[in-house]
């Protein structure tokens, strides 16, 4: 790295992903996602770096600047990417803060790989940064950081934000490493969340693990360190979002779309990635039972779910993809006309040009996660669709339910409830969706990705 940066960013993946040309060359090209797209431009101004790890294992990358900012690759050996990552961030971590929707596993080994990967994080940050720089510190992977980082520069400004739910006490408390991971985040001067619930557990933790001082939103660490907790709700590029869907090339997909899909009079549409926490197996049940029981026509009706392929080496996810791929060709066997299928299942990822188009035309978008720290689809649904006509479907138990308070609200452990709630949302008069929908818009473009990243930073840098 040339010069160090004021303004760090720590991620567990880097911003950029690689592309190697016909000719053999090599190039970086930004990821799509709303983390990168938030903070590029801050970083650009700010002059920044971006720590994270490149996606392959046992390789060494050397820093590079990439649009105006500095990249700076954290190596992984493949025994630590099984047990850093695919062990202790997603099958420890990841379901004990998703309610325990499946069993987290507890090993000794796992915890002392994510305890070295995050110092390696800590300590690349370290190097990286200017005197009495800002490091922001991104997500459940990295929870050590923060204090690590103290530790090694008492001069920098450390946040932390949390991009899923962060669980209440009893779930937390069977953590072995407890303690250890709320010091780690206490290492932090501001702690985001994305709801105030989040925020709230993690205090009352604090308060009962570690004996320290706690007023209000504030931890007294030490004398010179005090760490302060609050709710950041994340959302999405509102005006990229609603100006891409509204363009001649995602009109004229969304147009071959209602083609292929027969022009159905009705499009009910999920898009999840393919993850246990998101409710598959229950959405797709209510779904079917409606079909079923003659409530929605295969003829005129058409459930399209996308679900973006993850963590594929994970036990849980195979098993998961096997009882998706079972119960939708059942489904479709007893309720699909010829050539018509009931339910149009898609397991695979799609650029967000086709997302834009795919939103554009869901009459009833549904998002049913049984927990999820914000779920940006709902929102980005919303910036897409381009009348008022259209229907949100949404989980009580997704972080964007305390903000899109218009949309309709379900428990998606109730498949009786669910079903009633879809079809409510599918056959409402224009008028009631229509009143909904404005107000789920106005929320939408009122609060964006930028007002995120501008209040959390904002209030890092004003703290004492």
């Amino acid at each position: 790295m040339s010069q160090l940066a004021s303004f760090v960013v720590v991620a567990n993946r880097l911003p950029v992903d690689r592309v190697t040309a016909s000719d053999g060359s090599v190039d970086w090209r930004t990821s799509p996602g709303g983390l990168v797209t938030a903070l590029e431009p801050v970083m650009r101004q700010r002059g920044g770096a971006w720590i994270g790890w490149h996606g392959a294992a046992d390789e060494q990358v050397a820093p590079f600047e990439h649009d105006g900012y500095s990249v700076v690759p954290v190596p992984l050996s493949a025994a630590e990417y099984e047990e850093y990552y695919e062990g202790f961030s997603n099958a420890t971590l990841w379901p004990l803060y998703h309610d325990t929707v499946a069993f987290p596993e507890f090993h000794r080994e796992w915890w002392d790989a994510y305890v070295t990967v995050n110092r390696r994080f800590a300590e690349a940050a370290a190097e990286a940064a200017d005197e009495g720089a800002t490091v922001w510190v991104q997500d459940y992977q990295l929870q050590l950081v923060p204090q690590m980082l103290r530790e090694l520069r008492p001069d920098l400004r450390v946040g932390f934000f949390l991009h899923i739910p962060f669980p209440p006490i009893e779930l937390f408390l069977q953590l072995p490493w407890r303690t250890e991971i709320l010091e780690g985040l206490l290492g932090a001067d501001l702690v985001g969340f994305q709801v105030p619930g989040g925020a709230a557990n993690f205090l009352r933790l604090v308060r009962r693990q570690t004996g320290l001082k706690v007023e209000r939103d504030r931890v007294q660490v030490t004398d010179s360190h005090a760490s302060v907790s609050r709710a950041y709700p994340i959302s999405i590029d509102t005006q990229g979002f609603a100006d891409l869907a509204n363009t001649p090339e995602v009109i004229a997909e969304s147009e071959a779309l209602l083609e292929e899909l027969g022009h159905p009079k009705r499009i009910f549409l999920g898009v999840d990635r393919l993850d246990y926490t998101k409710g598959l197996r229950q959405r797709i049940r209510a779904m079917g039972e409606l079909f079923e029981e003659g409530k929605l026509n295969p003829a005129e009706d058409v459930f399209l779910q996308v679900a973006t392929p993850s963590r594929e080496r994970v036990e849980e996810y195979k098993r998961l993809r096997d009882d998706i791929d079972l119960l939708v060709g059942r489904i479709n066997s007893e309720v699909g006309g010829i050539g018509r299928p009931a339910i149009v299942y898609r397991h695979a990822g799609f650029p967000r040009q086709t997302m834009a188009a795919m939103y554009r035309i869901a009459d009833v978008m549904v998002v049913t996660p049984l927990r999820d720290g914000m779920n940006l689809v709902a929102k980005e649904y919303v910036a897409c669709h381009p009348n008022t006509g259209g229907a949100l479907v949404l989980s009580e138990f997704a972080g964007a339910a305390l903000e899109l308070k218009q949309a309709y609200l379900v428990n998606p452990y109730d498949l009786n409830g669910m079903k009633a709630v879809l079809m409510q949302a599918a056959t409402d008069p224009l008028k009631a969706r229509e009143r909904r929908m404005r107000a789920l818009k106005k929320q939408v473009k009122a609060n964006t990705i930028d007002h995120w990243a501008d209040a959390f930073l904002g209030d890092l840098a004003g703290l004492d």
